[in-house]
């Protein structure tokens, strides 16, 4: 019984100082957590279940060795198991709401972040057109990849490409080719067919010719 008490006055001597450690975060703020708080905290944690498990286990082994029945657990060590489970349940609860809190600032901070990259490139665009116009290229949808490119000195050449967006391709419909965040030129969609879909240059086009890969947009209005 001595080693049993021994082991409780541990156990509880880790339980308290788990909590003061849990409630001092809560106060300054768990937002402010550091890290090794919770580091701490989960160590504390997983400390109390391992002395749990010894307290089991001694008493097991003193019954044994006395050769008797399993005695029940006097109600002074129940109640003491008890408050410690209610402790590491509260340090537990404790725990997620300094994790819940991190994730959430983590959250408002990227999203605080992105909307001031947001606002600055905006800022940027209104002294530089290049760089609006690169941005309104890059993000133009993608509705198409060339396939072939065929050459023709008399009717000026064709494209064959691949239909990524079907119900933005028509016969009449104009595309532009895009190259990273430059337009080699604009096509006119001629003919369209299960297999892709065939488009002319318009005039002005070059003085570089498609690839195959490269991409087809609808034109953005800059």
């Amino acid at each position: 019984m001595d080693t049993m008490k021994l082991l409780l006055g541990a156990t509880i001597a880790l339980l308290l100082g788990a909590l003061a450690l849990s409630w001092n975060g809560m106060n300054t703020g768990v937002k402010n957590a550091p890290p090794d708080e919770l580091a701490r905290l989960r160590k504390q944690i997983t400390e109390l279940r391992l002395e749990q498990d010894k307290l089991q286990l001694e008493r097991q082994m003193q019954q044994l060795k006395a050769n008797a029945p399993v005695a029940p657990t006097p109600a002074s060590n129940t109640a003491e198991i008890e408050e410690m489970r209610a402790k590491v349940a509260a340090n537990e609860a404790a725990l997620a709401q300094i994790e819940a809190e991190r994730q959430r600032a983590e959250r408002d901070a990227k999203v605080a972040q992105d909307e001031e990259g947001l606002l600055s490139q905006r800022e940027l665009e209104k002294g530089d057109q290049e760089l609006r116009r690169a941005r309104m290229i890059g993000e133009a949808l993608l509705i198409g990849r060339v396939s072939e490119y065929v050459e023709d000195a008399e009717y000026g050449g064709f494209i064959t490409f691949e239909i990524l967006m079907p119900e933005q391709v028509q016969p009449g419909t104009i595309l532009a080719i895009r190259r990273k965040t430059g337009i080699l030129g604009q096509l006119k969609v001629s003919e369209v067919t299960a297999e892709g879909a065939i488009a002319n240059p318009l005039p002005g086009f070059g003085p570089v010719n498609p690839k195959v890969g490269d991409e087809l947009i609808l034109p953005p209005q800059f």
